[in-house]
């Protein structure tokens, strides 16, 4: 908990330090404007008993300084182990996970935001059971999901467009299935305006 208020005061000083932040202009273009295309996405990495790496590209559009929306591609692995007392694994799941949805972005603040994704995932899962004998079972579900949470995003360049972020993001659903099995999701990506 203290690492996690660290880097939020961390980012903090970053946002108030930070001089010159680039804003697009709204007014002078009309229609599609390319400067508020962003292609980009993030790698979410969590290990240990429960191990889900994740690889998420997007493809949006800022719509104003303030919002801003797209789809995206959902790419995972994932996996959990299942010790008893003495520490021995009696089970263990691997989840493989294709799918993808929607995001939006609201900013309340230049650098905060805010971030909504519903998604549908194919989950293919393999439980294997290490008793006498060992056996596996297969099975795979389409499973919902809609992640929320919000994140902070750092201009990079003169290029208003270009920006890391990193996000907090939590699975309201919680299907049976969902691969983020009822724990933070944290991700770190880039967005490149072009």
């Amino acid at each position: 908990m203290k690492r996690l208020l660290l880097c939020v005061l961390l980012l903090g000083g970053i946002q108030l330090a930070h001089a010159q932040y680039y804003k697009t202009d709204t007014t002078s273009r009309k229609g599609l404007d390319p400067s508020r295309l962003m292609i980009g996405g993030s790698v979410g990495l969590i290990f240990g008993d429960y191990t889900n790496i994740n690889v998420s590209p997007l493809l949006g559009y800022r719509f104003s300084d303030m919002f801003a929306a797209g789809v995206s591609i959902n790419a995972q692995y994932a996996s959990e182990k299942y010790e008893d007392f003495s520490g021995r694994t009696y089970q263990k799941d691997q989840y493989t996970v294709l799918g993808g949805g929607l995001w939006g972005r609201f900013y309340p603040l230049d650098m905060i935001f805010v971030h909504a994704q519903p998604e549908l995932n194919y989950v293919a899962v393999k439980s294997t059971f290490y008793e006498d004998p060992k056996t596996s079972l297969k099975e795979s579900h389409a499973v919902p999901s809609l992640l929320l949470g919000g994140g902070y995003s750092q201009p990079l360049g003169e290029n208003g467009g270009s920006a890391f972020y990193i996000m907090i993001l939590y699975d309201v659903i919680q299907d049976q299935w969902s691969p983020y099995q009822n724990r933070p999701l944290f991700r770190v990506g880039f967005n490149v305006g072009l």
